[in-house]
C-alpha cells in the first residue's frame, strides 16, 4: 500500500516525525512546489459507458503520470497546485509569512500549503504560546473542497490545535470547484485580517481553559465524552477503548508541556492531553494522522474535545 503523503517539504524543525525534504528559506514558489513535486497539472477527460454512451461525470487526471484522481462532476474545474501557491506568493514575498510545509497526501488526490504568519504568538500562559498558521488544502479527487484557513501549532509540542466552532473565520473557509474558483481563492486574502482577530477570540478560549483547575473525576468525565463512552460502565467499555483513554490519562500529567506552571493540572492540559494523542499516536502511521486531522475523524474529533473542555469547565 503506498505511502499517504507522496512527498513532502519542510522549513525549521521536522513536523510531525514523518519524511520530509528541508527547506533553506530562501526558495521561490515555484522551487518549493518543485521540492514538494507538486510541479504538475490536473486535467479533466469525459466519460463513457461502454457502450460509448456519455455519463454527467469526467475523470480528474495528473497530467505528468496520467494516473486518475478522482471522478468528478461535470462543472467540476481542477484548482492548479500552481494557482494554490499563488494565493500565499505575494505574501510570502512581502515578508508577512513564510513557507511552513506543503505535500500531497493520497498519491496527489489532496494538496496542501501551510505559511507561517509574520504575527507575535499567543501566549496561553507564561512559556505557553501558539503560533499563527494559514493552511490552504486542496482535493484533486471530487471529494474535498478548497480550504483556507488558521491553524493554531502549539509551540511547547506542536501539537495542531482545533479552532473554536463559534469562530466564522477562523475556521477554514470551502470554496467549492467550478469556473470561478481561483478567483475566489484569490479573494481569501481579503479576509485575513478578520480571521486573524477571530484566531484571538480562539485563543481566548485557550486561555480560559487554562485558568479553569480539573479533579480527576472531571477528567475522566471528559475523556469519556470525547471518546464517545459517556454514561457506560467501565465493564460495558471496550478494551481498545479503555487503554485509549488510559493513555489521554497519562499524557494529562506527562505530556508535552502539561507539567509546566499555570498548564499542570487544567482544563487546558486536559485538552492538551487529547490533542498530544490525536497527533502523535491515533492511527497506524504519521502520514495517516495528519491526513485525518486536517481532512477526518481526528480533525472532528479533536474540535469536539475543544467545544467538551469550554462547556465543562464553564
Amino acid at each position: 500500500m503506498p505511502a499517504v503523503v507522496e512527498k513532502m517539504v519542510h522549513f525549521g524543525e521536522m513536523p510531525w516525525h514523518g519524511d520530509s525534504e528541508e527547506l533553506t528559506g530562501n526558495e521561490t514558489s515555484r522551487e518549493v512546489m518543485q521540492k514538494a513535486g507538486l510541479d504538475w497539472n490536473v486535467v479533466t477527460k469525459p466519460l463513457f459507458m461502454e457502450d460509448g454512451t456519455a455519463v454527467p461525470a469526467q475523470a480528474s487526471i495528473r497530467e505528468s503520470d496520467n494516473s486518475v484522481l478522482g471522478v468528478v462532476g461535470p462543472r467540476w474545474t481542477p484548482l492548479q497546485n500552481a494557482d494554490a501557491f499563488g494565493v500565499f506568493e505575494p505574501l510570502v514575498e512581502s515578508g508577512d509569512m513564510a513557507w511552513h510545509t506543503a505535500g500531497s497526501l493520497r498519491d496527489g488526490q489532496r494538496v496542501w500549503v501551510l505559511c507561517q504568519l509574520n504575527l507575535d504568538n499567543s501566549e496561553i500562559v507564561k512559556g505557553d504560546e501558539i503560533s499563527k498558521f494559514a493552511l490552504l488544502s486542496n482535493g484533486h479527487d471530487g471529494k474535498l473542497a478548497v480550504h483556507f484557513g488558521f491553524t493554531p501549532i502549539r509551540v511547547v509540542c506542536a501539537n495542531t490545535e482545533a479552532l473554536a466552532r463559534e469562530c466564522k473565520a477562523s475556521k477554514l473557509i470551502r470554496v467549492r470547484h467550478h469556473r470561478f474558483v481561483k478567483d475566489n481563492v484569490e479573494k481569501l486574502r481579503d479576509i485575513m485580517n478578520v480571521a486573524n482577530q477571530e484566531f484571538e477570540a480562539t485563543c481566548d478560549e485557550y486561555r480560559f481553559l487554562a485558568s479553569r483547575s480539573i479533579n480527576q473525576e472531571d477528567l475522566e468525565k471528559y475523556v469519556k465524552i470525547v471518546f464517545n463512552q459517556h454514561g457506560k460502565d467501565n465493564d460495558e467499555i471496550p478494551t481498545r477503548s479503555k487503554n485509549i483513554m488510559n493513555r489521554v490519562e497519562e499524557l494529562f500529567t506527562d505530556g508535552r508541556g502539561n507539567n509546566m506552571e499555570g498548564v499542570s493540572g487544567t482544563w487546558w492540559a486536559a485538552y492538551n492531553a487529547v490533542t498530544e494523542y490525536l497527533n502523535y499516536e491515533k492511527g497506524r502511521t504519521t502520514q495517516n494522522r495528519l491526513d485525518s486531522l486536517w481532512f477526518g475523524q481526528n480533525g472532528v474529533q479533536s474540535q469536539k474535545a475543544l467545544a467538551q473542555a469550554v462547556a465543562l469547565a464553564s
